[in-house]
């Protein structure tokens, strides 16, 4: 940030402009932290809309498509994942690029603490809340619904 006096009439004010970079958007490459939308979800895999990829959000419409297979979901106990328990439709999840898939899509991890469903809207419409790993709260019903929850930053 830098300051700028501007003169106007007989008060000088003091102005705080704040200088943003122009970094452009690249595509998700191997080892990319990327955010994205649940967008479609079937037994073995969630498909998600990659909208942030390293910080930098992509402009609408060149959204990347990225999936999610139930044995990249956690680092144990992969055999025993169930997508449906872990996502739901519209949840907002921080994930890791693991590789570039097919010619359609990225594949994306969540085996890390930090990896996870990050925003989730319950049935009841509020934003619900994380009470462990894999499960978060409804705070207007109080309903717990199954997720796999990303640590929240700074804990």
């Amino acid at each position: 940030m830098t300051d700028v006096i501007v003169r106007r009439s007989v008060f000088p004010i003091r102005v705080q402009i704040l200088a943003i970079s122009r970094v452009r958007p690249q595509p998700p490459a191997a080892n990319s932290v990327v955010l994205g939308t649940v967008t479609r979800l079937s037994p073995l895999q969630a498909m998600v809309s990659i909208s942030v990829v390293d910080g930098v959000p992509l402009p609408s419409g060149e959204e990347f498509t990225g999936v999610i297979r139930s044995q990249d979901v956690r680092a144990t106990e992969k055999d025993k994942v169930k997508i449906g328990d872990c996502f739901r439709g519209g949840d907002v999840v921080k994930g890791l690029v693991i590789s570039l898939g097919d010619a359609r899509s990225y594949y994306i991890t969540t085996a890390r603490n930090d990896l996870g469903v990050i925003f989730a809207t319950s049935e009841a419409g509020a934003t619900m809340e994380p009470v462990s790993w894999q499960e978060m709260r409804c705070p207007k019903t109080g309903r717990i619904e199954k997720r796999k929850c990303a640590k929240p930053e700074g804990l």
